[in-house]
């Protein structure tokens, strides 16, 4: 048993601080508020702006905790990490992290004491900083994990100076970072976040958008059905509560006899439940038949006895069984041409309104580069939509908050957007009405079905709705051999979190506008947007993530094109003799094996220039010079470190360069002109510019197809 050592009675100089020194508070609270060091539990909500985030999240409780010195050491750490900044190294803290950082905090404490006997931090020395290494390594924690874990240990280090008792002595690790401990890959500039591929995200975003614009009517249709029937039969026991008991048991029988007439009459079934019920046997639910009791009493307005349910047996027998059983009509989906789901019941309602929150998120996060922080300070009233001055041009305008990176306070910033997001928002409004209405907020993130002990506000739990979107995309509409959304590289379910979506449009809209997603959402209409103020205004920072991966895109395509060339590509184009030359050039400096490279971080440091100047097109690939841009001769307003696409004349710009993967867009284009000489009304003029265009596009194909390409000369 580990030997706690008693502290000095007198009380810590700390003790009657608030907790948070200088962090900017919600409307309505003082500092004077706040707790105090000494207290045996630490509220930051006076200091945390979003009203999505949990209590525990932003509450710490040291009651629990029998070891003086363990208390003091955390409590001093932790309010030197939310109160002090240590320039170029690390800056506080925001008061959302209360919990996190006290839970790591503690970790490390409470293995110092274990190998120690007692919580002193004088005590800790680089053997036993490399027992917490190996300790941490022991259970199944990635390296990023346990680099996490080990700036704490840092940590304690480096604010030994804002720690009345002291901290770590020793510099641990001699001054390495916990990543290079680790052996965690951070590389400066690259988001660790991976990118949606392209064949998820195609079909999660086309499922999305028909959640909101076909199924939603639906959805909400057969809420509104389910709010009615219970006001109604609420009016109904009332009005019966006033008539003698036999009067209202008759009353009874003619609504239950009436409600089985007219189901009969009307060729429709026994109402069964479309999901099975809590405690039934899943396995047997598929053969047998679950009389919806519950709904049938809230429909006729009875009580459900064993007489009524030997009828309602003998109906189902006669007429069958109506999987769901509410009136709401059920779109047809204009894919299949059949109706996109069975009919509703209360599970189905449910289910189907969490899908569609997701799908709403999906589009709003998506299609506007929101941060998940962003995207669910959304409150009642925040999309606009205006016309431009000449009233030709809609714009849609969210308003929302922007929270990283605003030290003082959050910002209130505007995305605009896109009509699908509009629409969405639209949506939104009244799926959460509802709940919005009971407790009189107006957030629109909201648990839409929520208990006593349940929180208010989505917050994380979006992530399960995303994934639980994923799965029901596949059990519903998909099939085992050809689900909705494919499965990642690993044949696993591709598990979908809030970050992936911002940087997939970010990455999208720098390097890809074009492409299977582009032709479903127009991605010109939403990069042109984006220079209006789609995805928020510069205090967003979205416009720097999207120069971020653009110049990221550049380097993974210049990679493509090293190891394209390697294996024998065919480059042709103006600029392929220069391209081929730095290829080869990096190639003779790596000296790789034959079919292999030997060092690939090396030569995306060689390549990093060529990659600077590689802007991918669906008509040519521009190797940008702007000596030579033709583009730029042209232009009258352009930046002169960007290519004017719009302007490209890639037959003949000496930047231009041509891979197989343009081949297609050329061989049209031939075949186009080819086909419009065989038209007797041309001119003179018209068909010599014809026969040049054709003689120009065949040369362009043959030198794409040559094994051996060489530069396209002007025709």
């Amino acid at each position: 048993m580990i030997a706690v050592a008693a502290l000095p009675a007198s009380r810590h100089a700390l003790d009657a601080r608030p907790v948070l020194d200088s962090a900017p508070l919600r409307a309505g609270f003082s500092r004077a508020d706040l707790s105090r060091v000494g207290d045996a539990s630490w509220d930051f909500s006076p200091a945390v702006m979003r009203a999505n985030v949990r209590r525990c999240h932003v509450t710490a409780h040291f009651s629990g905790l029998d070891d003086p010195r363990l208390v003091r050491a955390l409590k001093e750490f932790l309010y030197a990490r939310f109160n002090f900044d240590l320039p170029g190294v690390r800056m506080r803290l925001p008061p959302a992290s209360l919990r996190q950082c006290f839970n790591r905090a503690r970790r490390f404490l409470e293995f110092v004491r274990e190998q120690r006997g007692a919580c002193d931090l004088s005590r800790v020395d680089q053997p036993l900083l490399d027992a917490y290494f190996a300790y941490l390594r022991r259970d199944a924690r990635s390296r990023v994990q346990v680099a996490f874990l080990l700036q704490t240990a840092t940590e304690f280090h480096l604010f030994a100076s804002h720690m009345p008792s002291g901290g770590l002595d020793v510099s641990p690790w001699r001054g390495r970072s916990a990543y290079s401990v680790a052996g965690a890959r951070s590389t400066p500039g690259e988001c660790s976040t991976p990118r949606l591929p392209e064949a998820i995200v195609e079909p999660l975003l086309a499922w999305s958008i028909k959640y909101v614009r076909v199924f939603a009517p639906d959805i909400l249709a057969a809420r509104q059905e389910w709010e009615q029937l219970h006001h109604r039969a609420q009016r109904i026991r009332d009005h019966d509560a006033k008539l003698p008991l036999v009067e209202r048991w008759q009353r009874s029988a003619k609504r239950f006899d009436a409600f089985v007439d007219v189901r009969a009459r009307s060729g429709r079934g026994v109402p069964i439940w479309s999901i099975a019920p809590a405690g039934f046997n899943i396995r047997r639910f598929s053969q047998a038949v679950v009389i919806n009791r519950a709904q049938i009493e809230l429909m006729a307005v009875c009580r459900m006895s064993s007489g009524r349910l030997r009828r309602l047996q003998q109906a189902l027998a006669e007429n069958g069984a109506e999987r769901g059983g509410l009136d709401t009509a059920i779109s047809i989906d204009p894919d299949t041409g059949k109706p996109w789901r069975s009919r509703f019941d209360i599970r189905a309602i449910e289910t189907e309104e969490r899908m569609l929150q997701a799908a709403i998120y999906v589009v709003c996060a998506y299609l506007t580069g929101m941060r998940d922080s962003e995207v669910q300070a959304m409150r009642a009233g925040c999309c606009r939509t205006t016309r431009s001055e000449d009233g030709l041009i809609l714009r849609h305008r969210i308003r929302s908050i922007a929270y990283k990176g605003k030290r003082a306070a959050p910002e209130h910033a505007d995305w605009i957007t896109i009509e699908p997001v509009a629409d969405a928002v639209k949506v939104l409004h009244r799926l959460s009405a509802r709940v919005r209405a009971a407790d009189g907020e107006d957030g629109l993130w909201r648990v839409l079905h929520p208990t006593p002990a349940s929180k208010t506000h989505l917050s994380a739990e979006i992530v399960r709705t995303l994934n639980a979107f994923r799965d029901h995309l596949n059990s519903q509409f998909g099939a085992p051999e050809a689900p909705i959304i494919p499965p990642g590289p690993d044949g696993r379910a591709w598990r979908i979190t809030t970050r992936q979506f911002r940087r997939t449009i970010a990455w999208h809209i720098a390097n890809r506008p074009f492409g299977a997603v582009a032709g479903m959402i127009q991605y010109k209409h939403a990069s042109v947007a984006a220079f209006e103020g789609y995805a928020g205004s510069s205090r967003s920072g979205f416009r720097a993530e999207i120069a971020r991966e653009r110049a990221l895109g550049q380097i993974d395509d210049i990679m493509t094109y090293f190891d394209a060339h390697q294996d024998g590509l065919s480059l042709s184009g103006p600029a392929s003799k220069r391209v081929k030359h730095s290829l080869d050039t990096a190639a003779a400096e790596l000296s790789p094996l034959p079919g292999a490279v030997a060092d690939r971080a090396r030569l995306r440091t060689l390549l990093k220039d060529l990659a600077r100047s590689l802007h991918v097109g669906p008509l040519a690939d521009c190797f940008f010079d702007p000596a030579h841009a033709l583009c730029l001769k042209r232009a009258t307003d352009a930046e002169r470190d960007t290519p004017a696409m719009a302007l490209c004349e890639p037959t003949r710009c000496p930047n231009a360069c041509f891979t197989t993967r343009h081949r297609s867009v050329w061989a049209k284009a031939r075949d186009d002109a080819a086909a419009m000489l065989k038209e007797k009304r041309l001119s003179p003029a018209q068909r010599t510019i014809l026969k040049a265009d054709v003689a120009r596009y065949r040369g362009l194909v043959d030198a794409i197809d040559a094994p051996t390409s060489q530069p396209i000369s002007d025709t």
